[in-house]
Formats: structure tokens, sequence, C-alpha cells
């Protein structure tokens, strides 16, 4: 069986040092000293200003309208995962769908303006597969019209661009640090912004909105981590260069054997940035085609995702249909071949051989 992803576990001896050390400080969560050891060296490892580490991906983009104080009207992408949309609902907001841009897949900047109302008060867009929206644009926006910027960049880890961090964007980017993406502390997320009082401010949110240990100086949350998560955190950490390297030669051999042949596309990743290799997207010239392919590596035990389908904006029971042409289009023709760090090149070889073989019957 070859899964559509696996995460990367360190040497069950790296991780049992810092086990060791939390045997014997008894210190389990409640930002312990590798949480705060593991926010230390992420911050310089990604070159910005500040960062929190938290329960997870869903919950910082949670804390990230809560801290902005966000009401009203959200513009956002149809074209992510379930807790892009569904964390500004829960948070009592409203999602305003607007469609994305065919060739990266990440919202179309040109249409955001458009949807833009006397109620709106953020836009919320979606780093698809890692790769970074058109961020200068979307800011431009932003300033314009007196909107926070909230980035769910759960998927771009390691992604620079312009030369800085993607994360170094907006008022608030969140990552997920969940075990099946490229760098993992089997559960966990990011929050970083460039304002330190909103660091004050996030940082109080996650813990409750605890001021001292008697007062209070906002509506918070549970958005710690443990000390086991950091754990895992530290130990990938230093192979986060190795992990990177093998998953873009996989990527590259996947390129090699299918672009030319396969009657699919892939992104278009933006001009100013390098990919991180999160996913191995590809783009069906038809839906018949993707079905046809992920039924038959279903039955060769290859198993893939079509991530993201169906759109947001046509699917969520909480919310009004809403049929978004590009990003109906695209959710029907997008599958994720396998890709992790594990996967070896024969594996990639004999997928890809697969994968033509079932297009050309």
């Amino acid at each position: 069986m070859i899964p559509v992803t696996k995460p990367f576990l360190p040497p069950q001896e790296e991780y049992q040092k810092y086990l060791e050390g939390i045997w014997k400080r008894n210190w389990l969560t409640n930002m312990g000293p590798l949480a705060s050891q593991l926010e230390m060296e992420l911050k310089d490892r990604l070159k910005v200003n500040h960062l929190l580490f938290v329960t997870n991906g869903t919950v910082a983009i949670q804390m990230a309208l809560k801290a902005l104080d966000i009401k009203g009207e959200v513009i956002t992408t149809p074209f992510s995962f379930v807790a892009t949309t569904s964390c500004i609902f829960w948070e009592g907001c409203t999602p305003v769908f607007v469609d994305i841009d065919p060739k990266s897949l990440n919202i179309d900047p040109a249409k955001i303006e458009e949807a833009i109302t006397e109620n709106t008060t953020a836009i919320l867009a979606t780093h698809v597969y890692g790769n970074p929206c058109d961020v200068e644009a979307i800011d431009h926006i932003a300033r314009k019209h007196n909107l926070k910027v909230i980035y769910d960049a759960a998927h771009a880890f390691g992604v620079n661009v312009n030369g800085k961090s993607i994360f170094s964007y907006g008022d608030i980017s969140t990552c997920s640090l969940h075990a099946t993406k490229l760098y993992h502390s089997i559960e966990g997320g990011l929050m970083i912004t460039k304002d330190p009082d909103l660091l004050k401010k996030i940082a109080s949110v996650r813990n409750f909105g605890i001021a001292s240990f008697d007062t209070f100086s906002n509506l918070g949350i549970n958005g710690k981590n443990s000390e086991f998560h950091a754990a895992m955190g530290l130990a990938n950490l230093p192979y986060i260069d190795k992990i990177h390297h093998k998953r873009k030669s996989l990527a590259e051999l996947y390129d090699k054997r299918l672009l030319n042949v396969l009657k699919a596309t892939r992104p278009v990743w933006h001009k100013e940035s390098h990919e991180n290799y999160a996913y191995y997207p590809i783009i069906a010239e038809s839906e018949e085609l993707l079905i046809k392919l992920k039924t038959e590596l279903d039955k060769q035990q290859i198993f893939t995702r079509r991530y993201f389908y169906p759109s947001l904006a046509s699917s969520l029971p909480y919310l009004p249909k809403l049929e978004l042409s590009i990003t109906e289009d695209i959710s029907k023709r997008v599958l994720c071949l396998p890709l992790y760090y594990d996967l070896t090149f024969e594996e990639v070889e004999y997928i890809s051989r697969v994968i033509l073989r079932i297009q050309n019957n």
C-alpha cells in the first residue's frame, strides 16, 4: 500500500532524550521549557519577529479572528480545507466567498474588491498547497479599505516570497504543524505577527484571557500545547532541510515522468518564491479522467486525495450555496499524488507508470 502521505519521524532515541527531561521536570503543559524553546528556534529559523506555538492550525485561525476583534463579513476563498471557513462562521462572522485564480489556485485579488461592503472587516486568504497568494495586491486592497488580513498558511512552512518569510505578511499568519504536514509536532500550530502589542493579546487569548493570577484582560481559550508535542517539533526541526530536499527530488521525478505526457497540468507557483513541496497536486483535463485515475489507483492500493473537493462555497450545510465557476471547475479536477519523506524513487516510478497506463487504456 502507498498512502497519500505519511508523517516523518525522527530517530526514536532523539525524541526519547526530550522525554527524559519532561519526566525529570514533571512539567507537561502550560507552555513549559520545551514549548518556549521551540518558539525561539522556529522564530530564528523562519526569521520572523514574533511567533507563538499553539494547539493546532484551526484554533490558530479562531484566535486570530478573536485577537483582531473581527466582526461582520470576512472575504475568503472557497478552495481550502474546511477549517478556513468554519473558523469564520464559528466566530460569529459571515464568510464571503470570491473565486480563485485558475493558475495559482489562490484567491483572486481582482475579485476581492468587488465583494467589499460596509460590513466587510477582514480578508482571510489561504496560501494553497503553500503557494503564496498575491500578498502585495491583497495588502494594498486591505490598506485602501482599512481591512485586517489573516493568512491561512497551513501548508506554507519554510516558504519565502520576495526574499522574506511568507509568514511576514498580513496582520496575522497561521500555520499547521499537524502530523500530515511537511514539518510537524504531531498536533500543533503557529501564529505569527509583526505587532508586539498584538502578540501580547494573542498570548493572553491562548491562555484563557488571563492577565495575572487573579485578573483577566480579555476573552480567551485554551490554545496552549504540551511538552510532548513541543518535543516532537524540536526533534524534527534538524531534519527539515533533509525532508525538503527529498520531497523536492521526488516531485522533480514526478515532473519528469508525467508532465509532458499526462493530460494534466500543475498549479503555477508564485514567481518570487520557491516550492516547499508540501503536496504534489495535478489538475486533470477533465473530472472524468480524474475519477478514472483515482478509481484505478485505489484498486492498486495507491491512495490519492481530491484536495480540495468539493468547493466550500457550494457544499457546506450551514451556509447558502454559491457556485463560483472557476472553483467549481478546478475542485473537480485536482488530485494530490503521494508525496512524503519515506516514499521511494522506485515507488514514484511505479506510480507514474500506473497513472500513464490508466490514462492510455
